[in-house]
């Protein structure tokens, strides 16, 4: 069989790469054209294009790189149409994968969506183009059912992912993991997880190292994104409690004793660690002002959200100070809030139901192939 999987960010190759190795398993002639990255490309996908010419974040930015963005939806349509797949596969990404969705249904592919478009934090109306173009949706959060439920839409809940990657890692010893990355073989570790775009990095690890001056008897790690080099983090690493490594976040979650995270995927691969954590979100001015006025959740943090009350602190856009970080971090290092998100890390784990969503949703594909 023939697949086509679209991932737009450095999570969406993460789990399009688990995705690609389970397809193979089951079809061992699979014939697999990607967009995603080294990840995908590694676990036996065809990368035609790599997420780093794609992550744009923020109104301003998508706006400022709208040629680009319809240069690449016309030449996805022209690949789609050569490769001529058995089914398409939509990872996240959704104001680029539900434009080739549309297309896509009109010319009869069959069309499946892995990790279903946050349409229930905003622009919920998207539902309807959902309905007409994607045949069949596998959400990994446990509310996400609920919510098409009310919609009359047939969802099916595969778990999350996250647990089987962290599972599968190949972990490091810490002694190792240490003195690799210069970190000082004694001090407590802080992790910094400050997103994976450029212009989100600069904003959060500006504020995030601020704080360092208050906790002088703790190492800071900087979590570095794949979708950035290297030499882009050298300004944040004049202190000598700042330490760098990338492409080892999970190495570093597994030793942390906090951390401090930009909201997203990586709160919920915080808490999969039992790592008390602090969220943090800061957009520019206009971006802001314009999420606000359209995003309709009570919180931003998916540990938050999947408990439906709040577990970890989040320090959004004005809150979001040195001082403020400093006493929230300091909270969840010795204080009354370390226990608590302890406690409940376990309640959500249990809510994210367990292992298999990877082989779970190749399974529901490749049956899917043969359905009318």
């Amino acid at each position: 069989m023939k697949y086509y999987i679209i991932a737009g960010e450095a999570s969406g190759d993460l789990h399009g790469s688990n995705l690609i190795k389970e397809l193979k398993s089951i079809d061992h002639h699979a014939d697999i054209r990607c967009w995603g990255g080294d990840l995908m490309q590694e676990a036996g996908g065809t990368l035609v294009k790599h997420y780093k010419e794609m992550a744009f974040m923020g109104f301003i930015e998508v706006i400022l790189n709208l040629f680009t963005i319809f240069k690449n939806i016309r030449f996805c349509k022209d690949d789609i149409a050569k490769f001529q797949p058995d089914v398409i596969i939509f990872i996240d990404y959704s104001g680029f994968n539900l434009r080739i969705a549309k297309w896509a249904k009109e010319k009869k592919y069959k069309t499946n969506y892995y990790i279903s478009p946050q349409i229930w934090a905003s622009r919920e109306g998207r539902i309807t183009k959902i309905k007409h173009d994607i045949d069949a949706m596998y959400v990994i959060l446990p509310f996400e059912k609920e919510f098409y439920a009310k919609h009359n839409y047939k969802v099916h809940f595969v778990g999350h992912p996250l647990i089987d990657a962290i599972e599968k890692r190949e972990a490091v010893l810490e002694t190792d993991f240490r003195k690799t990355n210069n970190i000082s073989p004694n001090k407590p570790v802080i992790a910094l997880l400050p997103g994976s775009r450029k212009q989100e990095v600069q904003k959060m690890l500006s504020i995030m190292t601020s704080v360092v001056k208050n906790f002088q008897e703790y190492e800071f790690v900087i979590a570095g994104a794949p979708s950035l080099e290297n030499e882009f983090y050298k300004p944040y690493l004049t202190n000598k409690n700042i330490k760098f490594v990338t492409n080892q976040t999970y190495d570093l979650l597994s030793i942390a004793n906090a951390a401090l995270v930009t909201s997203g995927t990586a709160t919920l691969e915080t808490a999969l660690f039992k790592v008390p954590q602090v969220v943090c979100y800061k957009a520019n001015w206009f971006s802001y002002q314009i999420a606000k006025r359209i995003i309709t959740l009570e919180f931003i943090s998916l540990v938050n959200l999947i408990m439906k009350k709040e577990i970890v602190k989040e320090l959004i856009q004005d809150e979001l100070t040195s001082t403020n970080l400093s006493h929230s971090l300091q909270q969840v290092i010795k204080g009354s809030e370390r226990e608590k998100q302890l406690e409940a890390y376990e309640q959500l784990e249990e809510k994210l139901g367990g292992a298999g969503a990877s082989q779970n949703v190749a399974s529901l594909i490749y049956n899917g192939i043969h359905t009318k």
